[in-house]
C-alpha cells in the first residue's frame, strides 16, 4: 500500500470545493499525512487592467478571498486532527501548483474538477487537466460543481466488489460508462 505523507490541497474556495477538501483531509488521517492547502492568485489574469484600475483594492480582495479558502480547509483538517500546512502564493495556478509539490515533495496532489466537457473544456481550459499532464506527483480529481450530488456519486460508481454496472439516478445504465468492473 502507497503511504502518503504530504497531501496537497489546490483550492480556489469555488463552490463544491468542500468535497475535495474533506476527501483530502480523510485520506490524509487514514495515512498519517500533512495536508498543504495551496491557493494561487492568478495574477497574470488582471495583467490587462489599465493603471486606473485600482489593482491595490483587487489585490486586497483576492488575497481576503485566498484567507478564506486556505482558512477553510484549515478549519476541515484541524477538526480532523490532521497536521496542515497553508500558502498563498501568485502566478499561473497550473505551473505553481506542479511545483510546489515537486518543491514541498507532496505524494498526492487532490484538487476538484469542474467536469467541463467539449466546447467550453476546449476554449477554457482546465487547471487539473493541465496539473495532471504536467506533474510527476500523482494527481486525484474530484468532480465538483452544482450537478454533482452525494447521491448521484453512489449511483454512478461501479462497485469492485459486485461487479455492477454504473448506474444514473434514474435507475437505467449510464449509456457511456462501458462496461462492468469485474471483481479482482
Amino acid at each position: 500500500m502507497v503511504m502518503y505523507e504530504r497531501i496537497l490541497v489546490p483550492t480556489d474556495g469555488s463552490k463544491g470545493s468542500d468535497r475535495v477538501v474533506e476527501h483530502a483531509v480523510r485520506l490524509a488521517d487514514v495515512h498519517g499525512a500533512a495536508v498543504h492547502a495551496l491557493y494561487v492568485v492568478n495574477s497574470g489574469s488582471f495583467a490587462g487592467l489599465p493603471m486606473e484600475s485600482s489593482w491595490e483594492g483587487l489585490d486586497e480582495m483576492l488575497r481576503a478571498d485566498a484567507a478564506e479558502a486556505v482558512g477553510e480547509v484549515r478549519r476541515v483538517a484541524t477538526d480532523a486532527g490532521v497536521p496542515v500546512e497553508t500558502n498563498v502564493i501568485e502566478g499561473a495556478p497550473s505551473r505553481e501548483i506542479v511545483e510546489y509539490a515537486e518543491r514541498e515533495g507532496c505524494d498526492l496532489v487532490a484538487m476538484g474538477t469542474h467536469g467541463r466537457g467539449g466546447i467550453d473544456r476546449l476554449l477554457l481550459g482546465s487547471v487539473a487537466e493541465k496539473v495532471v499532464r504536467a506533474s510527476n506527483v500523482p494527481v486525484l480529481t474530484v468532480r465538483v460543481g452544482p450537478d454533482v450530488g452525494e447521491s448521484d456519486e453512489k449511483a454512478a460508481t461501479p462497485s469492485r466488489a459486485t461487479g455492477e454496472e454504473p448506474v444514473g439516478t434514474d435507475g437505467e445504465r449510464e449509456p457511456d460508462a462501458g462496461p462492468g468492473v469485474e471483481a479482482d
